[in-house]
């Protein structure tokens, strides 16, 4: 997107040549480089398989199904942003499951402009997902430091006679000494004491 330095991957499923041409000019307007367009929900399975989306767009209906399937699956399985179009006489019924699902629906026709709306919140709502990925990572590794950490502290206690306090302030001096973080001073307290 204009603006950003963020680069975006969409997978654009639309059955219709002429829709796929209208997304795909609307993706360029905007910035999207990188499209994969293709034409059936069944292809669009087999890339999400082995290719990581920042976006999905659904261009609803869909020659092997409606698409809200498709859709859905991809919100359960998958941290893409996503967007479906669906015919205005579908649009009420499908709006309700796919706000459940956290799917972006607009009624078709719609305008240039509401398409760009709707990729850019989808782009939004992308990045809210990269931020919670990147803080689930960070706890990941925060909790694995705690737990080779305490691994440390039970070896010094085990071998040493320590009690948990002079084993956790041991662990502390040896990182600050060696000027090496805590994960590492206890894993080198692991190697000398986990024989």
């Amino acid at each position: 997107m204009p603006g950003t330095l963020r680069s975006y991957s969409v997978l654009l499923v639309s059955d219709s040549k002429k829709g796929t041409s209208f997304f795909e000019k609307i993706l360029a307007d905007i910035g999207f480089s990188s499209v994969t367009s293709v034409s059936s929900a069944g292809e669009a399975r087999r890339q999400m398989i082995s290719n990581r989306f920042d976006i999905l767009i659904v261009n609803a209906p869909l020659p092997d199904e409606q698409g809200s399937e498709l859709s859905f699956d991809a919100s359960e399985n998958t941290t893409s942003g996503i967007v479906l179009f669906v015919k205005s006489e579908n649009f009420e019924q499908i709006s309700y499951l796919a706000e459940r699902h956290g799917v972006i629906a607009v009624s078709k026709p719609a305008s240039a402009q509401d398409v760009t709306r709707a990729i850019r919140l989808a782009g939004a709502t992308r990045e809210r997902m990269r931020a919670l990925e990147a803080k689930n990572i960070r706890l990941h590794e925060k909790m694995d430091e705690i737990r080779i950490v305490n691994r440390a502290k039970w070896a010094l206690i085990s071998n040493l006679g320590m009690d948990e306090p002079q084993a956790h302030r041991y662990v502390e001096k040896h990182a600050m000494d060696m000027r090496i973080t805590k994960r590492e001073a206890a894993e080198t307290i692991i190697k000398t004491y986990e024989k």
